[in-house]
């Protein structure tokens, strides 16, 4: 039986149930089920406290607030990311209208897709030499297969309805394009999009722990070599909001997005 959803009631649970969390966590840390250098609640809070009360401070270029790691990061990912949709944005919409195209190139498309990004990362730095081209390059491929596989899915999946109301009409092949084609697979395309960039971040805490610099996954690893867990743990909430803020930005413009 459908229920008509509670907002009020789901945000009380899952207060109690972080709540919960933050308890169960700080118990464990005080009865000493967990490791002496293992973070707890109160520690990752003030730790939290004081790196967000300083977020611009710059003492170098490596030694700065977490503002500038985190736009450093930002911008990496929204550059590569960009450089990925130019490329498989046309690209996907040419396999999904040629199916002789795409059979062509699926083999090539197949054996690349599965590969990790991070196995770019050492080719990456010996052709770009580097490391700030580098990790937009590894980005640049982690977020090429989503978009160019879910806009290949949806070029394919257009009614063909539409398309032989074009044809009996004679409607010319750019009207077919702008009116047809472009709105009927839009939301696929944005859907690539959205899992595009959800993959682009998550790598991109990877690669900047082995290339350096500004960066959020700099930041942990420089934290971890100082053995400021509590630091990790903050850097990891501001990973987390800031993915969910992504994420939820293409959301919402995938919502807006129908085609009926």
């Amino acid at each position: 039986m459908n229920t008509k959803p509670k907002p009020l009631h789901a945000v009380i649970i899952g207060v109690v149930m972080f709540i919960l969390t933050i308890g169960i966590w700080q118990f464990a840390a005080n009865a000493g089920w967990i490791s002496d250098i293992a973070p707890t609640p109160a520690n990752t809070f003030a730790r939290g406290v004081e790196i967000l009360s300083d977020p611009f401070y710059q003492d170098g270029p490596a030694s700065v607030g977490i503002f500038w790691h985190l736009m450093a990061s930002l911008r990496r990912v929204l550059f590569g990311f960009l450089l990925a949709a130019i490329i498989a944005l046309p690209v996907g919409f040419i396999l999904g209208r040629s199916t002789t195209l795409r059979w062509a190139v699926d083999p090539v498309v197949q054996v690349l897709r599965p590969v990790s990004p991070l196995a770019w990362l050492p080719l990456g730095l010996a052709l770009l030499k580097d490391a700030e081209n580098t990790a937009v390059f590894v980005i640049l491929l982690s977020a090429l297969w989503p978009i160019l596989i879910n806009t290949i899915d949806a070029v394919r999946s257009v009614n063909p309805t539409y398309i032989n109301l074009a044809d009996t009409i004679g409607t010319d092949w750019w009207s077919r394009i702008v009116y047809i084609w472009l709105p009927a697979s839009l939301p696929g395309i944005i859907t690539g999009l959205r899992l595009s960039l959800s993959t682009a971040w998550l790598v991109i805490v990877a690669a900047e722990m082995l290339i350096g610099g500004r960066g959020v996954g700099f930041f942990v690893w420089n934290a971890w070599n100082r053995l400021d867990i509590d630091a990790i743990v903050v850097a990891i909430f501001i990973i987390g909001i800031a993915g969910l803020i992504l994420d939820h930005l293409v959301g919402a413009l995938q919502k807006v997005v129908r085609y009926d």
